[in-house]
């Protein structure tokens, strides 16, 4: 564990816990940094290249679950800058920043409505934490204009579209902002009769559980729940990341009647074997969070190079690991994220690979649960590296 200047507290004190207090102390400078991990002259000057494009923000917590003394430690990697990330490298080009074609697909003031049942409105660019991985970090932590500016005025867009059964909540990580801010815009949300749920998609739980130890919060979740149904989206993607304190919150989140499910990414280095992806689907399931999905690392300049593990061998690997896992661990569907909608990766056969597109954008409904056949490469890694086989 690392040395911190300021012990934190105990998980028995944190009830009384001042998580805005506690956001002033994450590491956001190389030079703050170096205070808590050695790094060699050329590699801090490279960094200093890298927190120029894409900020750094870790909170203590999550720096204390680093191994100091193992340079491929999984946390590591997925919290501290890489030398890796001034390297470009995009299926769709040198300047990949939209994979998932969320851009045409903006109505503006922060929505986005790729499919017809479903709003997502960015309430945020910050987050309690900038993982290195992040499809959005071309603009998270950055000031730009794809966050809502006026709630009541998404609000009133989702009203008119009855159309959309649910709303995520999304960022950046909505969780950055104050209770009282979220509570208006569940308010929002709360009386329009035709939303079926609402997520809140968050990696807080997992990187600054603390945030859920304030009373007021976990309180909101509760009376919002007994309107409409509440979700929590959240985002392990390592073992190590369920530690005693992030169980706690989930045990807190899980006290309001919020469903949690995880969404997490196949990474290279961190989670791309077998026995880890069991261990992290069976330790979810101990703690009352449901597998829900895993994807395939998108191909988003400056992530792909260094994070995304080959098609072919991610399939394998998948499949190795459910074989390790109880029947509810293997519930998650093994997802690529497209332009033309979310495709579940069902296995291969010899060298085919077997698709289901499971939602396909509102322009072209007709898509939805159609089968793909793609022939698979040792190194492709999404579908642009591959040719279509017809079927």
């Amino acid at each position: 564990m690392l040395a911190q200047p300021e012990a934190l507290p105990p998980l028995s004190d944190w009830q009384a816990f001042d998580w805005k207090t506690e956001l002033r102390n994450n590491v956001r400078t190389v030079a703050d940094l170096e205070q808590v991990l050695p790094l060699q002259g050329e590699e801090k000057a490279a960094l200093e290249r890298v927190v120029d494009l894409h900020p750094m923000n870790i909170p203590r917590y999550y720096l204390n679950l680093i191994d100091s003394n193992d340079p491929h430690d999984p946390i590591r990697k997925l919290a501290v800058p890489q030398t890796e990330e001034l390297v470009v490298a995009g299926a769709m080009g040198d300047t990949t920043t939209d994979p998932y074609g969320d851009d045409k697909h903006s109505k503006g003031n922060g929505i986005l409505h790729k499919y017809s049942y479903t709003a997502l409105v960015v309430s945020t660019e910050a987050c309690t934490m900038y993982c290195r991985h992040c499809f959005r970090k071309v603009f998270v932590g950055l000031p730009n204009d794809k966050t809502v500016e006026n709630f009541e005025q998404a609000a009133k867009y989702i009203a008119e579209h009855d159309e959309i059964t649910n709303v995520v909540i999304s960022g950046g990580d909505p969780m950055m902002l104050p209770t009282e801010n979220l509570r208006r815009m569940l308010d929002a949300l709360k009386d329009i009769p035709h939303l079926n749920y609402v997520r809140i998609g968050t990696r807080t739980p997992v990187v600054f559980p603390m945030r859920f130890f304030e009373d007021e919060v976990i309180e909101l979740f509760r009376e919002f729940n007994e309107a409409k149904t509440l979700y929590m989206p959240t985002h392990f993607n390592h073992p190590a990341e369920i530690t005693p304190e992030s169980t706690e919150a989930v045990k807190r989140i899980r006290s309001a009647g919020v469903t949690m499910n995880n969404q997490a990414v196949l990474l290279k280095g961190i989670n791309d074997d077998a026995d880890t992806l069991a261990e992290l689907m069976n330790g979810l399931t101990r703690i009352g969070v449901n597998p829900y999905y895993l994807y395939q690392c998108m191909p988003v300049a400056r992530v792909r190079h260094h994070f995304q593990t080959p098609l072919k061998a991610g399939v394998d690997m998948v499949d190795a690991a459910r074989q390790r896992m109880d029947g509810y661990a293997k519930r998650f569907k093994f997802i690529i994220a497209h332009d033309m909608g979310k495709i579940e990766i069902c296995g291969r056969v010899g060298d085919k690979l077997i698709l289901k597109q499971i939602h396909a954008r509102q322009e072209s409904p007709e898509e939805a649960s159609r089968m793909l056949v793609y022939q698979l490469t040792e190194e492709g890694g999404e579908l642009e590296d591959l040719q279509p086989v017809a079927i």
